[in-house]
C-alpha cells in the first residue's frame, strides 16, 4: 500500500475559484491541509489574508467585511468547527453569507485519536445549527463543489461549508 500523497492541484483550483467569485478577504487558522491555498492567497495583493487565533474570529471578521462590501472565506480544520458553533448564529440570524472550507480530520486513516470526535461530528453539527454542507472527496470534484458553494452562499446569504474529505488530503503514516 502506498502512503505517498500525490501532487495536489486542487488547492490552486480553489484559489482560482476564490478569484473568480471575487473573494477579497481570507480568514484562517494555520492548517497543513490548507497550506498551499494560504500561500497562494498571501501572494495575491488583492486579498486581505488574516491568520486568526481561533476560528470564530473569522465568522465575525467576514460578517463585518460583508457589511463593508467585501466577500470572504474562512479556512479551517474540522476540529475548529466546534469553536465556531455559537458564533455561527451571527451568520444564520443576520443572514450573512459565509463560505467555509473545512479540511477534515478524524476520518479515513486518522492517526490522532483526539481528532476522531469532532471529525466524525462535523457534518451533523453544522447541519443541526443550520449550515448547508457540501462535500468533496476526490480532487476532480473540488473545483465544482467550491464554485457551487460560493454561488450558493453569496446568492442566498446563508452559511455554506465545503468539507474536504481526509482521503483527499492524503494518508499520514506515523507508525514508522
Amino acid at each position: 500500500m502506498s502512503t505517498e500523497t500525490p501532487a495536489r492541484t486542487w488547492p490552486r483550483e480553489i484559489y482560482d475559484v476564490l478569484k473568480q467569485v471575487g473573494i477579497e478577504q481570507v480568514a484562517y487558522v494555520p492548517d497543513a491541509g490548507h497550506a498551499q491555498l494560504i500561500r497562494d492567497c498571501e501572494a495575491d495583493n488583492a486579498m486581505n489574508v488574516v491568520s486568526l487565533t481561533t476560528e470564530e474570529e473569522g465568522v465575525a471578521m467576514l460578517a463585518g467585511g460583508w457589511l463593508g462590501g467585501k466577500k470572504g472565506v474562512l479556512l479551517m480544520q474540522s476540529s475548529g468547527v466546534g469553536n465556531c458553533i455559537n458564533m455561527l448564529s451571527v451568520a444564520i440570524e443576520g443572514r450573512f453569507p459565509l463560505l467555509m472550507i473545512v479540511t477534515m480530520r478524524g476520518e479515513w486513516g486518522e492517526f490522532n485519536s483526539w481528532q476522531l470526535p469532532m471529525g466524525q461530528s462535523t457534518p451533523k453539527v453544522l447541519e443541526d445549527i443550520g449550515v448547508y454542507v457540501q462535500r468533496a472527496e476526490r480532487a476532480d470534484e473540488v473545483r465544482d463543489v467550491v464554485f457551487a458553494a460560493a454561488q450558493m452562499t453569496f446568492s442566498s446569504n446563508r452559511p455554506i461549508a465545503v468539507l474536504l474529505g481526509q482521503r483527499l488530503l492524503g494518508f499520514k503514516d506515523w507508525s514508522k
